[in-house]
């Protein structure tokens, strides 16, 4: 009867999630490779089971992409749009299994397509719209397995779990957010099921090698996270992680909201409880440790499955009450679709931000930047241009040598997004790898630069860098710089560097020490 039950919606799913698909593969033309996705790719040509910001899947989903379906960005984003259409596909399916229907799935979906954190965080491929799909995944087999009572579903939760731990460390964080949930409620049997050790065991196996590769090298995330912390965390506030929760999805905060107190209070879902303590658990935890906003992406989709659960039992007859609910928790999000994900070429999303700057003046906080400055366009965005203009101008320096002089040189980056650009838009150049002490780039990086006797510098610190490197320099020629407005790294120099003298690869020593030995 169970499987007669819910078996009859996986089609109707299947219409959100191309929706999905469409709406990422729209965005796929425009713009160029973020800063991060070319980190990313640059991790897929080093595979290895960690890295010092990520454990390894992000760099295994980018070298598959790569060897599959090539090195343009449209190949680079097919697993990202894969994901988040899985996303969707088990957001449905969660529904279903908390007992909603055609009109609960449709709220749930929708609701999540035009989400402007889901909207903004899954086309790119970066490790988080696969974390959102393990925590996703991890939901739907617990509840699964309450529904079922199928052993083999706790099995499929140890690898879920595991996976996400190689994908992203707060899978960790969730799946202790989880146990709380489950421990305060009366489904804490599960916990105490032998198949559920042999979960336990399933996902430390898979995430061992991880283990091992950071106390190997010295534990880097503990490194990274201390940086991360110094850097960026100390200065989130928790009122400001607080409100940004409240923002993130748009309108569907009034629907997430029914969801999680549907979860606590509804007879209908008190199977179902524990996901409600598990948000809390999650968020606490989160807001403790001053993490970003987005870390707490992936625990949404469980809470608009029993929101649209919620509304389809508040809802029951009237087809254009459910119609102009749908409307409701879509339609205002809608606008801000180019905002968050470019759906529109590059003049027709500057023509929209110049709109917004003029009559909606409300949306500015979307292109003001961290230098607390309004743009013309968001960050995200600025940091998908110039990438290719940068590499030119390096791979014209280069050329601009004698094939000997060519046998002599080396080409460093300050920092990950140019070292990435370069190693992968210097594979058309046939330029040597790039080096880099800065992110992963310094696991790669050499000691000392050896019999180098010409350096391509490419300096983001408006020359200061240069200036200060030239000193160890007999020669220093400034032979371009980005240019595009619109870029965050415009200003970005290039610099020719010729005959460094032995003080340099003293000085270079002391960098590679403090920021790669030192990790």
């Amino acid at each position: 009867m169970y499987q007669n039950r819910r078996s009859t919606y996986t089609g109707f799913i299947l219409v959100f999630v191309a929706i999905k698909v469409v709406l990422n593969l729209l965005a796929m033309p425009h713009f160029g490779f973020q800063r991060d996705e070319l980190l990313h790719l640059a991790l897929g040509d080093h595979l290895a089971w960690g890295f010092k910001e990520v454990p390894p899947f992000v760099a295994v989903i980018a070298k598959i992409s790569s060897t599959l379906f090539g090195d343009s960005i449209f190949a680079t984003r097919i697993f990202c749009t894969i994901f988040a259409g899985l996303i969707i596909w088990f957001t449905g399916l969660i529904t279903v299994e908390l007992g909603g229907r055609k009109f609960a799935i449709a709220l749930a979906c929708l609701a999540l397509i035009f989400s402007p954190a889901f909207m903004a965080s899954d086309y790119l491929l970066q490790p988080v719209v696969f974390d959102q799909f393990w925590w996703v995944l991890t939901v739907y087999l617990v509840v699964k397995y309450i529904n079922t009572s199928s052993v083999k579903y706790l099995y499929f939760l140890g690898i879920a779990v595991g996976l996400g731990l190689l994908t992203k460390y707060t899978m960790a964080f969730f799946a202790f957010a989880l146990i709380i949930g489950l421990l305060v409620t009366k489904q804490r049997r599960i916990l105490f099921n032998k198949h559920m050790l042999g979960a336990v065991a399933i996902a430390i196996l898979l995430f061992l090698p991880n283990i091992f590769w950071q106390f190997n090298h010295h534990l880097p995330i503990v490194t990274h996270m201390k940086t991360l912390q110094a850097t960026q965390l100390n200065y989130i506030k928790p009122s400001d992680f607080i409100s940004q929760q409240v923002l993130v999805n748009g309108i569907a905060l009034f629907l997430w909201l029914t969801g999680f107190f549907f979860l606590i209070f509804s007879f209908k879902l008190r199977k179902y409880q524990f996901l409600a303590f598990a948000y809390i658990a999650i968020f606490i935890f989160l807001l403790e440790m001053s993490g970003k906003s987005y870390y707490l992406f992936g625990a949404y989709p469980m809470l608009f499955a029993a929101g649209g659960f919620g509304f389809e039992r508040w809802i029951k007859n009237s087809y254009v009450l459910r119609t102009l609910v749908i409307l409701l928790f879509t339609l205002p999000n809608i606008p801000l679709l180019p905002m968050l994900l470019p759906v529109l070429p590059l003049n027709q999303t500057l023509g929209f931000f110049t709109y917004c700057r003029t009559h909606l003046s409300a949306f500015n906080f979307a292109a003001t930047w961290e230098d607390h400055k309004l743009h013309p366009t968001t960050q995200d965005y600025g940091d998908m241009l110039g990438w290719d203009d940068l590499s030119k101008i390096v791979a014209d320096t280069y050329n601009s040598l004698t094939p000997e002089q060519q046998k002599h040189t080396i080409i460093v980056a300050d920092n990950y997004g140019e070292a990435g650009a370069i190693h992968h838009f210097g594979k058309q150049y046939n330029l040597p790898e790039i080096i880099s002490l800065d992110s992963s780039f310094g696991l790669w990086a050499p000691p000392d630069v050896g019999d180098a006797q010409y350096i391509i510098f490419v300096d983001d610190n408006d020359g200061k860098n240069a200036e200060k490197i030239g000193t160890t320099m007999e020669s220093t020629k400034k032979t371009g710089s980005i240019i595009d407005p619109l870029a965050v790294e415009v200003g970005t120099g290039v610099y020719l560097f010729t005959h460094p003298k032995p003080i340099f690869n003293t000085f270079y020593k002391k960098e590679y020490i403090r920021r790669v030995d030192g990790y």
